[in-house]
């Protein structure tokens, strides 16, 4: 049950002039304290777990502890899902240490594992960086233009092509084309005839895997 308003208002005005404070603790530590706290205000129906999951990674990266926001929690929590109310029912009886000692397992899970994506990563894009650097000089200058676009949109399709390139529709499903035989765009949907999107499915997979 949500608390009475007068009370939720008190406790979140008292909850950011914490997130705001200069203080000793650890930024990781208080990241921790600021998430289990804003659980225990508790001031939605609903969303408030996704809203105090964000707050997490949103304070890291205020704080300059990430460059861009992207330390997610929530896998970790969903993986030990049983535990994560157990020491958050704890912190709101007290027990702040169990909880601060589980939320920093999940910061170093979370973090190995996103080491260990990037590695992944870096490998795949060192190997098809290779096999880019096999084609004749203007395939080769043509696939460089699309490559490191797919890191950020790994599913496009012939329209994504020509803004990306400025090439004719023709030109782009060339580019397609010479990607799919180097295996690394496949069709999304191969029974689709018309206005196929295309994946780079390795890339894709690396987060999947990971799951």
């Amino acid at each position: 049950m949500p608390p009475p308003v007068e009370d939720m208002q008190r406790a979140l005005n008292d909850l950011e002039k914490f997130i705001h404070s200069n203080n000793t603790l650890p930024t990781v530590v208080k990241a921790g304290l600021v998430h289990a706290q804003f659980e225990t205000i508790h001031p939605f129906l609903d969303g408030n777990g996704r809203t105090g999951r964000m707050l997490i990674t949103f304070y890291l990266w205020k704080e300059g502890y990430l460059e861009k926001p992207v330390l997610f929690l929530s896998s970790f929590f969903k993986k030990h899902q049983k535990l994560y109310y157990e020491k958050l029912f704890g912190y709101h009886n007290g027990n702040t240490s169990d909880w601060i000692d589980f939320f920093l397992d999940g910061v170093i899970d979370i973090a190995n594992e996103a080491i260990d994506i990037v590695d992944k990563i870096t490998l795949l894009r060192d190997k098809n960086v290779v096999k880019i650097q096999k084609l004749g000089k203007r395939a080769s200058e043509s696939a460089s233009l699309v490559l490191p676009k797919l890191y950020g949109q790994p599913i496009v399709n012939i329209g994504v092509i020509q803004k990306w390139t400025g090439f004719t529709r023709a030109g782009a499903q060339t580019v397609v084309d010479r990607f799919i035989e180097m295996g690394i765009l496949s069709p999304k949907n191969k029974d689709v005839k018309y206005g196929q999107s295309y994946i780079y499915k390795e890339y894709v997979d690396v987060f999947n895997n990971n799951e």
